[in-house]
Protein backbone atom coordinates (compact mmCIF):
# COMPACT_ATOMS: atom_id res chain seq x y z
CA UNK A 1 0.00 0.00 0.00
CA UNK A 2 2.79 2.43 0.84
CA UNK A 3 4.32 1.61 -2.54
CA UNK A 4 0.96 2.26 -4.19
CA UNK A 5 0.87 5.70 -2.60
CA UNK A 6 4.43 6.42 -3.68
CA UNK A 7 3.75 5.29 -7.25
CA UNK A 8 0.54 7.32 -7.47
CA UNK A 9 2.25 10.46 -6.25
CA UNK A 10 4.99 9.87 -8.80
CA UNK A 11 2.35 9.64 -11.53
CA UNK A 12 0.83 12.93 -10.38
CA UNK A 13 4.24 14.60 -10.33
CA UNK A 14 5.03 13.38 -13.85
CA UNK A 15 1.60 14.43 -15.15
CA UNK A 16 2.17 17.89 -13.69
CA UNK A 17 5.60 18.08 -15.28
CA UNK A 18 4.17 17.26 -18.70
CA UNK A 19 1.33 19.75 -18.22
CA UNK A 20 3.73 22.46 -16.98
CA UNK A 21 1.91 22.58 -13.65
CA UNK A 22 3.16 22.77 -10.08
CA UNK A 23 2.56 19.40 -8.34
CA UNK A 24 1.48 21.36 -5.27
CA UNK A 25 -1.65 22.34 -7.23
CA UNK A 26 -2.93 18.74 -7.32
CA UNK A 27 -3.99 16.88 -4.19
CA UNK A 28 -4.51 13.14 -3.84
CA UNK A 29 -7.66 11.68 -2.34
CA UNK A 30 -7.31 8.01 -1.41
CA UNK A 31 -10.61 6.27 -2.13
CA UNK A 32 -10.98 3.90 0.79
CA UNK A 33 -14.48 2.50 0.28
CA UNK A 34 -14.71 -1.15 1.33
CA UNK A 35 -11.16 -1.00 2.61
CA UNK A 36 -10.48 -2.02 6.21
CA UNK A 37 -9.62 0.60 8.78
CA UNK A 38 -6.18 -0.97 9.09
CA UNK A 39 -5.43 -0.12 5.45
CA UNK A 40 -6.50 3.48 6.00
CA UNK A 41 -4.37 3.71 9.12
CA UNK A 42 -1.38 2.37 7.17
CA UNK A 43 -1.97 4.97 4.46
CA UNK A 44 -2.22 7.66 7.12
CA UNK A 45 1.06 6.50 8.64
CA UNK A 46 2.59 6.76 5.14
CA UNK A 47 1.57 10.42 4.97
CA UNK A 48 -1.87 10.30 3.33
CA UNK A 49 -4.43 12.58 4.97
CA UNK A 50 -7.38 12.88 2.57
CA UNK A 51 -9.73 9.92 2.07
CA UNK A 52 -12.94 9.45 0.10
CA UNK A 53 -15.85 7.22 1.08
CA UNK A 54 -18.89 6.27 -1.00
CA UNK A 55 -21.26 5.05 1.69
CA UNK A 56 -22.54 7.06 4.63
CA UNK A 57 -22.65 4.20 7.14
CA UNK A 58 -19.11 3.11 6.31
CA UNK A 59 -17.89 6.70 6.55
CA UNK A 60 -19.52 7.17 9.96
CA UNK A 61 -18.00 3.94 11.30
CA UNK A 62 -14.55 4.94 10.10
CA UNK A 63 -14.86 8.41 11.61
CA UNK A 64 -15.71 6.81 14.94
CA UNK A 65 -12.64 4.58 14.72
CA UNK A 66 -10.12 6.95 13.16
CA UNK A 67 -11.45 10.28 14.40
CA UNK A 68 -8.59 10.91 16.87
CA UNK A 69 -6.02 10.91 14.03
CA UNK A 70 -4.87 14.51 13.75
CA UNK A 71 -5.20 15.94 10.25
CA UNK A 72 -7.51 13.21 8.92
CA UNK A 73 -9.83 14.54 6.19
CA UNK A 74 -12.84 12.49 5.11
CA UNK A 75 -14.99 13.26 2.07
CA UNK A 76 -18.26 11.69 1.00
CA UNK A 77 -17.92 11.01 -2.72
CA UNK A 78 -21.01 8.83 -3.13
CA UNK A 79 -24.63 9.86 -3.54
CA UNK A 80 -26.15 11.41 -0.41
CA UNK A 81 -29.81 10.89 0.41
CA UNK A 82 -31.48 13.62 2.42
CA UNK A 83 -32.43 11.18 5.19
CA UNK A 84 -28.70 10.63 5.84
CA UNK A 85 -27.70 14.28 5.99
CA UNK A 86 -27.73 14.36 9.78
CA UNK A 87 -25.26 11.47 10.03
CA UNK A 88 -22.83 13.05 7.56
CA UNK A 89 -22.94 16.43 9.26
CA UNK A 90 -22.39 14.81 12.66
CA UNK A 91 -19.32 13.08 11.20
CA UNK A 92 -17.97 16.47 10.01
CA UNK A 93 -17.21 14.97 6.59
CA UNK A 94 -16.94 17.16 3.51
CA UNK A 95 -19.65 16.41 0.94
CA UNK A 96 -18.40 16.39 -2.64
CA UNK A 97 -21.67 15.22 -4.22
CA UNK A 98 -24.20 18.00 -3.69
CA UNK A 99 -26.42 17.79 -6.75
CA UNK A 100 -29.74 19.47 -5.98
CA UNK A 101 -31.24 22.48 -4.24
CA UNK A 102 -33.21 20.19 -1.92
CA UNK A 103 -30.05 18.43 -0.75
CA UNK A 104 -28.25 21.76 -0.36
CA UNK A 105 -31.12 23.10 1.76
CA UNK A 106 -31.10 19.99 3.96
CA UNK A 107 -27.34 20.26 4.49
CA UNK A 108 -27.57 23.98 5.18
CA UNK A 109 -30.34 23.52 7.74
CA UNK A 110 -28.51 20.74 9.60
CA UNK A 111 -25.18 22.58 9.56
CA UNK A 112 -26.86 25.72 10.88
CA UNK A 113 -28.45 23.66 13.65
CA UNK A 114 -25.03 22.27 14.55
CA UNK A 115 -23.41 25.70 14.11
CA UNK A 116 -20.75 24.44 11.75
CA UNK A 117 -19.66 25.33 8.22
CA UNK A 118 -19.29 22.30 5.98
CA UNK A 119 -17.07 22.24 2.87
CA UNK A 120 -18.91 21.01 -0.21
CA UNK A 121 -18.45 20.45 -3.92
CA UNK A 122 -21.23 20.33 -6.49
CA UNK A 123 -21.33 17.13 -8.51
CA UNK A 124 -22.03 17.74 -12.18
CA UNK A 125 -23.37 15.09 -14.54
CA UNK A 126 -21.31 16.41 -17.43
CA UNK A 127 -22.51 13.80 -19.93
CA UNK A 128 -26.17 13.74 -18.91
CA UNK A 129 -26.11 10.05 -17.99
CA UNK A 130 -29.52 9.11 -16.55
CA UNK A 131 -28.06 6.39 -14.31
CA UNK A 132 -25.63 8.76 -12.59
CA UNK A 133 -26.07 11.40 -9.91
CA UNK A 134 -25.07 14.99 -10.45
CA UNK A 135 -26.79 18.18 -11.47
CA UNK A 136 -27.24 18.99 -15.13
CA UNK A 137 -24.85 21.65 -16.44
CA UNK A 138 -27.85 23.86 -17.15
CA UNK A 139 -28.90 23.73 -13.48
CA UNK A 140 -25.44 24.54 -12.14
CA UNK A 141 -25.79 28.32 -11.99
CA UNK A 142 -28.81 28.17 -9.68
CA UNK A 143 -27.16 25.61 -7.42
CA UNK A 144 -23.87 27.52 -7.20
CA UNK A 145 -25.71 30.77 -6.45
CA UNK A 146 -27.73 29.11 -3.69
CA UNK A 147 -24.63 27.52 -2.18
CA UNK A 148 -22.87 30.88 -2.08
CA UNK A 149 -25.83 32.42 -0.26
CA UNK A 150 -25.85 29.65 2.35
CA UNK A 151 -23.69 30.64 5.32
CA UNK A 152 -23.59 27.08 6.70
CA UNK A 153 -21.68 25.57 3.77
CA UNK A 154 -18.47 26.56 2.00
CA UNK A 155 -18.58 25.91 -1.72
CA UNK A 156 -15.13 24.81 -2.87
CA UNK A 157 -15.61 23.57 -6.41
CA UNK A 158 -16.96 20.94 -8.78
CA UNK A 159 -16.73 17.17 -8.95
CA UNK A 160 -17.53 14.74 -11.76
CA UNK A 161 -17.34 11.07 -12.69
CA UNK A 162 -17.34 11.12 -16.50
CA UNK A 163 -18.22 8.15 -18.72
CA UNK A 164 -15.22 6.66 -20.45
CA UNK A 165 -13.71 3.33 -21.36
CA UNK A 166 -10.33 4.95 -21.95
CA UNK A 167 -8.55 7.94 -20.47
CA UNK A 168 -8.73 9.84 -23.75
CA UNK A 169 -12.50 9.35 -23.91
CA UNK A 170 -12.73 11.13 -20.56
CA UNK A 171 -10.81 14.17 -21.80
CA UNK A 172 -13.74 16.17 -23.28
CA UNK A 173 -15.72 15.66 -20.08
CA UNK A 174 -12.82 16.83 -17.92
CA UNK A 175 -12.48 19.84 -20.20
CA UNK A 176 -16.19 20.61 -19.92
CA UNK A 177 -16.01 20.53 -16.12
CA UNK A 178 -12.98 22.83 -16.18
CA UNK A 179 -14.87 25.35 -18.29
CA UNK A 180 -17.88 25.21 -15.97
CA UNK A 181 -15.60 25.86 -13.00
CA UNK A 182 -14.00 28.78 -14.81
CA UNK A 183 -17.39 30.28 -15.70
CA UNK A 184 -18.45 30.16 -12.07
CA UNK A 185 -15.16 31.26 -10.52
CA UNK A 186 -14.50 27.97 -8.73
CA UNK A 187 -10.97 26.76 -8.10
CA UNK A 188 -11.41 23.13 -7.00
CA UNK A 189 -11.81 20.48 -9.70
CA UNK A 190 -12.21 16.96 -8.32
CA UNK A 191 -11.85 14.67 -11.33
CA UNK A 192 -9.71 11.78 -12.46
CA UNK A 193 -9.19 8.31 -11.02
CA UNK A 194 -6.66 5.48 -11.19
CA UNK A 195 -7.05 4.88 -14.93
CA UNK A 196 -7.16 8.46 -16.17
CA UNK A 197 -5.49 10.75 -13.64
CA UNK A 198 -2.84 11.90 -16.14
CA UNK A 199 -5.48 13.22 -18.54
CA UNK A 200 -7.39 14.80 -15.65
CA UNK A 201 -4.28 16.63 -14.48
CA UNK A 202 -3.60 17.83 -18.02
CA UNK A 203 -7.14 19.23 -18.15
CA UNK A 204 -6.88 21.08 -14.85
CA UNK A 205 -7.76 18.69 -12.02
CA UNK A 206 -6.84 19.98 -8.56
CA UNK A 207 -7.84 16.73 -6.81
CA UNK A 208 -7.63 13.20 -8.17
CA UNK A 209 -9.49 10.33 -6.51
CA UNK A 210 -7.49 7.10 -6.53
CA UNK A 211 -8.41 3.79 -4.94
CA UNK A 212 -7.26 0.69 -6.78
CA UNK A 213 -3.79 2.01 -7.61
CA UNK A 214 -3.20 2.62 -3.90
CA UNK A 215 -5.02 -0.15 -2.06
CA UNK A 216 -5.36 -2.80 -4.75
CA UNK A 217 -8.64 -4.45 -5.75
CA UNK A 218 -11.50 -4.04 -3.28
CA UNK A 219 -12.78 -7.03 -1.40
Amino acid sequence: MAQGLKDTRARIDEACRLALRDPAEVSLMAVSKRQPVEAMRAAFDAGQRCFGENYVQELVEKVQTLGPLEGLQLHLIGHLQRNKVRAVVAARAAVDTVDSLRLLDALGDECARKRIVLPICVQVNVAGEPQKSGCAPGDLEALVSAARRCEAVRLEGLMAVPPAETAEQARPHFRALRELAREHGLSTLSMGMSADLEVAVAEGATCVRVGTAIFGARS
